[in-house]
């Protein structure tokens, strides 16, 4: 065996203990499926015994990462996969729709979620005077290899859940040396577009950021360009490029998530919901519902909470 070769197999051999740790981890605090919150904030565990059917919601800026199992999220008509050889990363907020396609009560998927403190990583790029790419911005989502090191931080972090009193002082640590890691990896350049004030990413991100707080509201796109001190081409060609759909697309699917939301957990009926979030036609509402979530909002609604007649 060359030099290569033995580096790679132990390489691998290192991996695959970090997610044995990790999984072990992950199960002792989540014994059954769902979604849980832990005690160091940001931070995100996820267990599922049996695969699951699509899902749709807003992903958050944050990194996943899979200790066994894999997943699968698509934006608009773009696949990504990630498994325990692979995290994904998000850096905007994004409409996406994910389920997990491998998994089961012998094995079950075990995964995190960490959101990504923006504010942290510029103060990083500060003050380790991290280069800032001028390479045209991509998407705001991605999948990358992960690292050995990768897993190592974040076992670092998990085992502060074991140290409850710790967790004030030492989970900022253990969360900024994951950045840091994420800043020097190749996805470093896509957060550190993010970030840098007057890059086309983070005049995006500004924009995103309206959006989101005015999803109800009409809008012109030359008016929300020119808020984020772009020309409106330039606006729509970078937009387009970091979230593959348009300005408007993007606050349809906003719409269409806070109604589902409004729906299934204040109860709000669907016409109602369809006002709230800026629909003037109940109609339109229900045929955009449709061929976003796949069925009516009644039948939908009836599916998530498990009420079938």
């Amino acid at each position: 065996m060359n030099d290569k070769c033995f580096k790679l197999s132990t390489d691998e051999n290192e991996l695959g203990k970090a997610h044995e740790k990790l999984a072990s981890k992950i199960a002792g605090w989540t014994r059954e499926s769902g979604r849980f919150e832990t005690r160091i904030p940001g931070l995100v565990f996820r267990r599922c015994e049996y695969e699951t059917e699509p899902q749709s919601y807003m992903h958050e800026p944050g990194i996943c990462l899979v200790a066994q199992g894999a997943k699968k999220v698509l934006l608009e008509n773009e696949t990504y996969v990630y498994d325990a050889f692979h995290f994904l990363i998000t850096s905007i907020d994004l409409p996406v729709i994910a389920n997990v396609i491998e998994a089961s009560p012998e094995k079950p998927y075990l995964g995190l979620m960490m959101k990504l403190d923006l504010k942290e990583i510029s103060q990083l790029i500060l003050e380790y005077d991290i280069s800032i790419s001028r390479e045209k911005p991509g998407r705001g989502i991605a999948v990358s290899r992960v690292s050995t090191a990768l897993v190592n931080s974040f076992l670092r972090l998990t085992d502060l859940l074991d140290e409850p009193e710790n967790i004030p002082a030492l989970a900022p640590l253990a969360q900024r040396e994951i950045l840091y890691r994420l800043l020097i990896s190749e996805q470093g350049p896509r957060l550190r577009q993010i970030t840098a004030s007057g890059t086309h990413s983070e005049q995006i991100s500004r924009a995103i950021g309206w959006l989101k707080e005015n999803y109800s509201k009409s809008f012109k796109v030359d008016e929300l360009s020119s808020r984020v001190g772009m020309s409106t081409s330039t606006f729509h060609h970078h937009f387009r490029a970091i979230t593959a759909m348009s300005p408007l697309q993007f606050q349809k699917c906003l719409r269409l998530h806070e109604a589902r939301q409004l729906m299934l957990n204040e109860r709000v009926d669907a016409a109602n919901a369809a006002f709230s979030v800026g629909y003037e036609s109940p109609s339109q509402f229900s045929r955009e519902y449709s061929r976003f979530f796949g069925s009516p909002p009644l039948r939908d609604i009836k599916r998530l909470s498990g009420v079938y007649q």
